[in-house]
């Protein structure tokens, strides 16, 4: 068979790959290859770490004079960073010039005076090379601790803010300063729009009106007739696409109906700033409209899609508690949307970085008791809203849809009873006077709630285009890539979820840069940076040895002499190797110091030798199976019990094929240790043996011919050698024989027995020789006996007459016993003594090739 070229597809999908990692490996290294040139300026840094020093030893330090700050001793410790590799290449080179000149003397030893001195000129070159790279280490960690000290006293502000304690908002007293800043900020907004509705700003207007009218038409038309085309345009293109299409193109559509009425919004909001009548204390209101839209209109939508009532819900709640869900998630969007608007632009809250710069608020100054009294109602409506919603979530335990993964309905309950809580608490401590710390509880916990529904829905998102790209939407949803994306996806929001809850962004960076810098385990440090460069050294490796052996398993061996089964140990031995080559070139393309992982290593072996002796000893043996082959793919073996065609051959195990096509997993350790029958191994010839019985009286030479005629009629049994006909000896009821040949192909001897078989049976009947077997005749001696021993009741009406049971012969009639069997023999003094009579001899009834005793 002639060998097809190698397939196009592997080798392009590894040029493919190999650019990517080539152009991925080059953007990831072009920063360390890049050394600076200069040293920090040194005397500049001491100023600025000075300046920290003293700031940070007064408590009542502004939080933004701490973010600048901070971010430019973030900057000073990334130069310095960059300088610890200062002169690395030269200080390679005198290390390696250092190592030539040999290991130095012991102590109260000497060397050459020339080799001595030629050292100790060396290290001073690499003392003195070592010195810039020193002192920016020593520089990069005063830094490092500024930082963290800086972050610190962050903390402690915001921790500060959060347990400051207000007037209560139930106070009277407290009504009435937030009635005079109601009063003050609406003042302020309507004398702002009589200023600017006269004079110049009047004129103004009429000529901005036709830009005006055209933000205004189009901020209509979306809010309006888009907004009523886009809520229907999900349904109209799912019902348009294929089966395996419909959620993906329902979900891609429905996004629309957040995009178009938040773009309407602002174009709203752009028309009524352009009209010039809202000044500086209507401005701040107005310019966070926009946000505000945009997450009312993401809660409608995440209200939607979470709690559908037409397709397939994430959790399958009841009909009645999806309407209720989704006027919850609605309202709650909308109370969100109002508390971002007062805390940007009228009631900012300290420590939760919540409001807007001074530019962007209303120019008045709301004490802590007004503001406590504004936030009341908003706080006591979002945490009903809230405390309904959470009613509902924590409900998904009992809905759950067949296939859905559980941690996700455990999840959404477990989220519902802490907003349960949260809404319970929030009011509390703004009662008491904890406003800051109301607001910091209820709010981000409604938008944990919705960044937890927004996941789950980009998990099904995920799913449904893994359905589509695969066009199956059965198995599909089953395979291990939506669960991996899934996973990518819950990873992703967790600086979400913690920017939610007040962490700063620097924070977020620090940690980043923690993570980015590695981790050292057991002498080896662990960065992201050398784990992708791991991944993708070994993903390339491993296609190449995949694209390696698929040439050579289609253009190589088929033009050899090999059997399949050398064939199958070429392709893996070369997989293996491969495999391994592409490891170590991962691992030292890396930065992985091998020689760290010495006591690793050690520790391994120990566990190996207790604990996975099994697994070691079982993929050796795969090792030996593969290299020796004693056992190959297709032979016919025997193992203990288990006996069949191998079929594979792994590095642990073997899988044999039995004749019953069930699949049994021996270990490979079984084959190498224990006795193996391979029935076709490097020879596929085998014999057969076929008992035959002939009746007492027949011609044994006539019948060894024809026994020997039938054999070589059949077309595997080989003629040489012959087949062989041996006269076993005198059975009980005949002359027992055994035809005796070597066939061809031992895979077909059950077959050629079947045949012989029945051509003997047909040539038997032709010459007329009896095949014997067994028969019994049963008397009964003493019927009267018998029936006195039986109850009266069950008698026959004869009973006094003496009655002889007719002779039963089993098949034809009974022959005489031999001679010599007497009154004295076992079998007659036991029938004797049973009150029945057994003629006939001991024959073979059942066919098993023992006798029986007539029981």
């Amino acid at each position: 068979m002639r060998a097809g070229p190698v397939p196009a597809a592997p080798l392009r999908l590894a040029s493919v790959a190999l650019a990517l990692a080539v152009a991925l490996w080059l953007s990831l290294a072009a920063g360390a290859l890049a050394q600076p040139t200069n040293e920090p300026d040194y005397p500049a840094w001491e100023q600025t770490a000075g300046r920290a020093e003293q700031l940070l030893e007064a408590t009542d330090t502004p939080p933004a004079t701490l973010d600048a700050l901070r971010a430019e001793v973030v900057e000073w410790r990334e130069r310095f960073s960059q300088a610890q590799t200062l002169n690395a290449p030269r200080i390679g080179t005198v290390r390696e010039q250092i190592a030539a000149l040999g290991p130095a003397p012991a102590e109260g030893e000497t060397e050459a005076e020339e080799i001595a001195a030629r050292r100790k000129e060396l290290n001073q070159q690499l003392s003195e090379l070592q010195a810039p790279g020193q002192r920016a280490t020593e520089a990069h960690s005063r830094a490092d601790s500024l930082v963290r000290a800086i972050d610190e006293q962050a903390r402690a502000q915001q921790t500060n803010a959060l347990l400051r304690l207000s007037p209560s908002p139930l106070l009277p007293a407290s009504w009435a300063k937030a009635a005079e800043a109601g009063i003050q900020v609406l003042q302020g907004i309507l004398q702002d729009m009589r200023d600017r509705t006269y004079g110049a700003a009047g004129s103004a207007l009429i000529g901005r009106m036709p830009v005006i009218v055209i933000y205004l038409l189009a901020a209509l038309g979306l809010l309006i007739y888009g907004r009523r085309w886009v809520d229907s345009l999900p349904s109209r293109l799912s019902s348009r696409a294929s089966d395996y299409a419909r959620d993906a193109v329902a979900f891609g559509a429905s996004l629309g109906q957040i995009v178009i009425p938040t773009v309407g919004a602002y174009l709203l909001v752009r028309a009524v700033d352009t009209t010039g009548l809202i000044g500086p204390w209507g401005r701040p209101i107005l310019m966070a409209l926009p946000v505000a839209a945009l997450l009312v209109f993401a809660g409608r939508w995440l209200g939607q899609r979470f709690f559908p009532m037409t397709s397939d819900p994430p959790i399958c709640y009841p009909v009645e508690l999806r309407q209720r869900g989704r006027i919850y998630a609605t309202l709650l969007s909308m109370m969100v949307a109002v508390h971002h608007v007062a805390a940007q632009a009228l009631l900012p809250l300290s420590g939760l970085r919540a409001g807007a710069p001074l530019s962007r608020r209303v120019p008045i100054e709301i004490n802590e008791a007004a503001a406590a009294v504004w936030h009341l109602p908003l706080v006591v409506l979002g945490a009903i809203c809230l405390y309904r919603l959470g009613d509902i979530l924590r409900r998904a335990t009992s809905y759950t849809v067949p296939g859905t993964p559980g941690y996700r309905t455990r999840v959404v309950g477990f989220a519902g009873n802490l907003a349960r809580l949260a809404a319970v608490i929030a009011p509390l401590a703004l009662a008491v006077g904890f406003v800051t710390m109301a607001n910091a509880l209820l709010w981000p916990m409604a938008m944990t709630i919705g960044l937890l529904a927004l996941v789950i829905l980009l998990q099904e998102f995920s799913t449904d285009l893994w359905v589509l790209l695969r066009r199956n939407r059965n198995g599909a949803r089953d395979d291990l890539t939506p669960v991996l994306t899934g996973f990518a996806l819950v990873i992703m929001s967790l600086p979400l979820v913690a920017l939610i809850w007040g962490a700063r962004v620097a924070e977020l960076v620090e940690a980043w840069t923690r993570i980015r810098q590695g981790i050292t385990l057991g002498g080896v440090r662990l960065s992201p940076g050398a784990i992708l460069t791991f991944i993708v050294i070994f993903t390339l490796g491993y296609m190449l040895t995949r694209v390696v052996q698929g040439t050579v398993r289609n253009s190589i061996l088929p033009r050899t002499r090999l059997d399949e089964g050398a064939k199958n140990a070429v392709v893996s031995g070369l997989g293996y190797v491969g495999i391994v080559l592409a490891a170590l070139v991962a691992i030292t393309s890396a930065g992985i110091d091998m020689s760290s992982l010495a006591i690793v290593a050690g520790a391994l072996s120990v566990g190996i030798g207790f604990g996975l002796q099994n697994i070691v000893s079982n993929f050796v043996s795969g090792i030996i199976l593969l290299v020796e082959r004693p056992v190959a793919v297709g032979d016919w073996i025997q193992v203990g019990t288990s006996q069949g065609y191998v079929r594979r051959i792994s590095v642990r195990s073997t899988r044999i094929q039995t004749f019953d096509r069930t699949d049994v997993i021996v270990p490979n350790s079984d084959l190498i240790s224990k006795e193996v029958i391979n029935w076709t191994r490097g020879n596929l010839q085998g014999r057969i043996i076929v008992p035959i019985s002939v009746a007492y009286g027949t011609d044994t030479r006539k019948v060894a011919k024809m026994l020997e005629a039938i054999a070589e009629d059949q077309p595997t049994v080989l003629i040489n050698p012959p087949p062989i006909i041996v006269f076993t000896g005198f059975g009980a009821d005949g002359l027992d024989f055994e035809l005796r040949a070597i066939v061809s192909d031992i895979n077909g001897g059950t077959s050629v027995q079947s045949e012989i078989r029945h051509q003997i049976v047909e040539r038997f009947a032709a010459e007329g020789i009896e095949i014997p077997f067994a028969h019994r005749d049963v008397r009964i001696l003493n019927p009267q006996g018998l029936l006195d021993s039986m109850p009266a009741a069950g008698r026959p009406p004869a009973a006094n007459a003496r009655t002889t049971a007719p002779e039963a012969p089993v098949a034809g009639p009974a022959p005489e016993p031999p001679k010599g069997l007497g009154d004295d023999h076992p079998q007659i003094a036991r029938a004797a003594s049973s009150g029945l009579e057994d003629v006939g001899g001991s024959g073979d009834a059942d066919g098993d090739g023992e006798g029986d005793d007539g029981r």
